[in-house]
This record gives C-alpha cells, sequence and structure tokens, in this order.
C-alpha cells in the first residue's frame, strides 16, 4: 500500500464507533468556531483524522475530514484522503492518478459521496445494494479473490461484507473467501472467531478449534478458544464432562500449511526466496528469516506457527516476534 501523509492504516486495529463519534462532534464544533478564531481549523482537523482513525466505516467521519480539508484549501489533503479511501474500498489507488488534472478543491467532494454511494461502508447498506443482483453478487465473489486486502482496514469491511453473504445461506463461497481474507491478513481476529463460529454450527469441531486458536492467538483478550473447550467439554447430555482433544499435530500442520499456500502471492510477482543452485541451510528457521526479509509476514506468520507446532526450536519466539510485526 502507497504510503500516505496521514498514514492512518498502520495504527488502526478495529472500528471504535463511540470513540469515532466523539472526535467527529470535537471536529463539528472546532469547524463551526474557525470565523472566529482560524486557529480552531487546526484542531477541527486533528479531531477529523482522529474520528477516521477510531472509525472508518461511519462515512459521516469522512465527509468531516474532506469538509475540513476544503475549509483550509489542502488540496494534495483532500487527494490523500480519496486515497485511503478507495485503498479500503479495495480498489486500485491507481484509479486516483487519473483525477491528476482535476481540481480537487472543486470535484473532491462530489468524489467522496459519489464514491461512498456507489460502495457503502455500512455492511448492511452495502448488501442491501448487492443483493438485489445475482450478477453484482457473483461479480464481488469474484473479485475478492483477486484484491489486495493487506490493509487491515479493507480485510475488516470485506470480512464484515461476507458476513452478509454468509448469512443469506451462500455458506461455500464465505468458507472460501474468508480464508482467502484472513490468509493476506492474519491478524484480523474479528474474522477468525466468525470463521470459527461456521465451523462450530456445521459440526466442524476441530476446524473451529484451529480457527478459535487463530483468534486467541492474535487477540488474547476474547479468549473464544478457551469458551469452545468448555463448550465441547460440556456437550455430555449432563453427564460428566470430558477434557477436550486439541487436533492432531498433523491436522494442525496441513491447516496452516494450506494457510501459508493462500498467503503466498503468484509466483511470478515475487522474488525468489531460495536459488535452487544454493545449498540447502542447516537452519530449519532460515526459510522463515527469508521471507520476512521480502517483508512477506503474512506467509513467515503460518510457517512459523506450523514449525512451532512440528516442535521445532526457536519457531515459538518467531510467532510472537512476527505477531506484533504484523499488528505494528
Amino acid at each position: 500500500m502507497a504510503k500516505t501523509t496521514d498514514d492512518v492504516s498502520t495504527k488502526l486495529q478495529h472500528p471504535r464507533r463511540s470513540l469515532g463519534n466523539r472526535h467527529r462532534s470535537q471536529a463539528e464544533k472546532f469547524l463551526s468556531l474557525t470565523e472566529s478564531d482560524p486557529q480552531n481549523l487546526k484542531w477541527a482537523e486533528q479531531s477529523a483524522r482522529q474520528a477516521v482513525l477510531h472509525d472508518f466505516t461511519n462515512p459521516e467521519n469522512w465527509r468531516i475530514l474532506v469538509q475540513v480539508k476544503l475549509k483550509s484549501g489542502d488540496e494534495h489533503g483532500i487527494r490523500a484522503v480519496l486515497n485511503e479511501l478507495f485503498t479500503i474500498l479495495g480498489r486500485n489507488p491507481e484509479t486516483l492518478a487519473q483525477l491528476d488534472d482535476v481540481n480537487m478543491n472543486q470535484s473532491g467532494y462530489p468524489i467522496l459521496e459519489a464514491s461512498l454511494m456507489a460502495d457503502p461502508l455500512d455492511p448492511d447498506e452495502w448488501w442491501a445494494s448487492t443483493s438485489q443482483s445475482d450478477v453484482t453478487l457473483e461479480d464481488f465473489i469474484e473479485r475478492v479473490k483477486n484484491l489486495d486486502l493487506t490493509d487491515q482496514r479493507a480485510n475488516v469491511l470485506f470480512s464484515r461484507r461476507l458476513e452478509r453473504v454468509r448469512d443469506s445461506g451462500m455458506e461455500k463461497q464465505y468458507l472460501e473467501l474468508s480464508r482467502i481474507i484472513l490468509a493476506q491478513r492474519p491478524s484480523n481476529h474479528e474474522a477468525w472467531a466468525e470463521l470459527g463460529r461456521m465451523h462450530e454450527r456445521r459440526g466442524e469441531f476441530e476446524q473451529a478449534w484451529m480457527c478459535y486458536d487463530q483468534a486467541q492467538t492474535h487477540f488474547p483478550d476474547i479468549q473464544v478458544r478457551d469458551r469452545f473447550r468448555d463448550r465441547m467439554e460440556a456437550k455430555m447430555d449432563g453427564r460428566t464432562s470430558r477434557p477436550w482433544k486439541e487436533p492432531e499435530v498433523t491436522r494442525r500442520v496441513d491447516f496452516l500449511s494450506r494457510m501459508q499456500q493462500l498467503a503466498t502471492p503468484n509466483v511470478e510477482n515475487i522474488p525468489t526466496t531460495v536459488n535452487e543452485s544454493d545449498e540447502v541451510s542447516s537452519n530449519p528457521l532460515e526459510e522463515i528469516h527469508l521471507l520476512l526479509a521480502e517483508e512477506r509476514l503474512s506467509e513467515a506468520f503460518f510457517l512459523a506457527r506450523r514449525m512451532a507446532a512440528e516442535g521445532v526450536e526457536g519457531a515459538i519466539n518467531l510467532v510472537e516476534s512476527i505477531r506484533k510485526d504484523i499488528h505494528d
């Protein structure tokens, strides 16, 4: 993802609507006071940026940020905001390059409104629009397979859209696409937990455990894996419970290997980690370090977890290190 002046994408985890609303209200207040004191414009922008940072799913937060940029005549800033929005919506950032000759002080806000109307940030509004046409829905399903959703916000947005696809009865498509999304951004604990619930409802308990395990690894506070274990141990029709056995190592290794494969881009688009003429390293962790050197964090994470499951010495420490890098 191209770096922007605001650089909000590196800081966000998951939307927090109450904080977004609070900062937007402050931005609106400061913006209304700019005539009496121009210094308030700076505070308005700071609050508006915080509103988007804390909740990118509320279109009102984007509107107030662009309004502040318009008030300050910051054409470059408007372009940067639209670029951020296009990234979240899964659009090619180069699309904005087609607007190089457009005066953003005049057209930036209409472009924002058109984008929000065509591709709503609210998943329910998006579904109400998309589900009206089978062709549009099929186009979305095919599009997700090829999108770059490594941006945390884009990953969260599209995983929530997939929940609406699932709720419509398209479970097969949901299961396939959720894995594709999570392979690109394994820190999306919300999507892992939802996928685990889907497998649990289907009676696919080993798959459910492995998804819950991923969710709790990235966000220990939610404890979905532990609660799942409690539910499984209580499934004895009122009789004495029995311990829940985690999936065998071979099953977990297979799961993590498949996730690593999904996280691997097309071979022709990436550098080769190992030269065929080179001798194979005696260090089993070398492949992880090569992936990290190429900034292929998702692949490195799943490989490290796989090696940790296999008992490779030092792998568990790399898992934690990579997990922190993914969250940063």
